[in-house]
C-alpha cells in the first residue's frame, strides 16, 4: 500500500534535493511491484520539482523461428505498457519529461538511460520472486543494484511510501555516508524526523565483557557510533538515534527496521560493489536488505 502518494504539498513550493541532479528515471515492466515504485516516484518528483522520466525494456525472442511479425507484436506489447503507465501518471497528477522504450536486457537499458540522462535516482519494483528462487537467481532490481552508479529506490510489495522513519545502515564507508545524505534529502521532502543508525561489529561484540571482550572496545565502539551520528546530524537536520549490534549487518538492519512501522520504513545502505559470484557465495548487506526489507530500500553505489 502507498500512502499520500500525491498532493502531499501541493500548497507548497517544491523541495530542491541538494544531493540529487534534477532528473529521476522510472523502470516499469506493469508488474503490482512496479505499479508502487511509480506512486513512490511520482510522489519524489512532485514533491521536490524534479524532472520523472519513464523507462520500459522488452527483449526479442531468441530464436530463428520468431520472424518479423513477432518482433513486431513483442514491440507493440511493450510500448503498450508503457503508453498505459504513462496515462497513469497523467491521471494522477503526475508529469512526465520523457518516456523512453528500449530492447535489451533490462538492466543493461535502465543503467545506459541513466547515464544518457545524467539522472540522480533510479527507482525500480523488486518483481520479489519466492525466497529460494531470489537466492538462486536475483532479480533485474538486484542487479541494476549492484551495477550502477547512482543512488536506487527499490519499492516492492507492501511497501509504504512515503516513509515515517528511517533505519541507516552504517559501516563508516562513503558509500553509507552518502546513503545517509539521500535518505536525509527524501525524508525532508515528507516530514521525517526519525532516523536510526545501526552498525554491527561482527566479532568484537560476540564475547560477552564477562566472558572476556574488553569493556574499552565497546566503549570505544559506542563512541565512535555517536560521533558519526553527530557528524549525519547536519544532512538530517537532527541528531539520529544510534544502535550498535554485534553479528551480521543486514540481520541488525532488518531487525531494527521491522520492530515499528516496519513497511514504512525506508531502509538506507551503501553497495560495496561486489561481483556476482562473490554475492552468491556470500551475499552482501545490500543485497541481503535488498531480498528482505519490509518497505522501501534505499541504495547508493560504490563509484571509486
Amino acid at each position: 500500500m502507498v500512502k499520500g502518494a500525491y498532493g502531499t504539498c501541493a500548497w507548497e513550493e517544491p523541495k530542491k534535493m541538494s544531493v540529487l541532479s534534477n532528473r529521476i528515471l522510472l523502470a516499469t515492466d506493469g508488474s503490482e511491484d512496479a505499479a508502487l515504485a511509480t506512486q513512490a516516484a511520482v510522489s519524489i518528483s512532485e514533491t521536490s520539482g524534479l524532472e520523472l522520466h519513464l523507462i520500459h525494456a522488452w527483449h526479442n525472442v531468441p530464436s530463428p523461428y520468431a520472424g518479423s511479425f513477432v518482433k513486431r507484436e513483442l514491440e507493440r506489447q511493450a510500448q503498450e505498457i508503457l503508453d498505459e503507465q504513462a496515462r497513469w501518471i497523467e491521471v494522477e497528477g503526475g508529469k512526465i519529461s520523457g518516456v523512453h522504450l528500449r530492447m535489451g536486457r533490462i538492466s543493461d537499458e535502465v543503467i545506459q538511460v541513466s547515464e544518457e540522462l545524467g539522472a540522480g535516482l533510479l527507482v525500480v519494483g523488486s518483481r520479489g520472486h519466492g525466497r529460494v528462487g531470489r537466492i538462486l537467481m536475483g532479480s533485474h532490481s538486484e542487479e541494476i543494484v549492484h551495477r550502477t552508479r547512482i543512488p536506487v529506490l527499490v519499492m516492492r510489495r507492501g511497501a509504504v511510501w512515503p516513509p515515517a522513519r528511517t533505519v541507516i545502515g552504517d559501516d563508516y564507508s562513503e558509500d553509507a555516508k552518502k546513503a545517509a545524505e539521500m535518505a536525509a534529502s527524501l525524508g525532508e521532502l515528507f516530514g521525517v524526523r526519525e532516523a536510526m543508525l545501526v552498525h554491527a561489529y561482527p566479532h568484537l561484540l560476540e564475547v560477552s565483557p564477562k566472558a572476556g571482550a574488553p569493556d574499552h572496545a565497546v566503549r570505544q565502539a559506542e563512541r565512535d557510533l555517536e560521533t558519526r551520528a553527530a557528524e549525519l546530524e547536519g544532512a538530517l537536520g537532527y541528531q539520529p538515534q544510534t544502535k550498535l549490534a554485534a553479528g551480521d549487518a543486514a540481520v541488525a538492519i532488518l531487525q531494527t527496521a521491522r520492530e515499528r512501522d516496519a513497511p514504512a520504513t525506508l531502509v538506507a545502505v551503501g553497495s560495496r560493489g561486489l561481483g556476482m559470484g562473490s554475492r552468491v557465495r556470500l551475499g552482501s548487506t545490500s543485497t541481503k536488505v535488498v531480498r528482505a526489507a519490509p518497505g522501501p530500500v534505499l541504495v547508493c553505489p560504490h563509484t571509486s
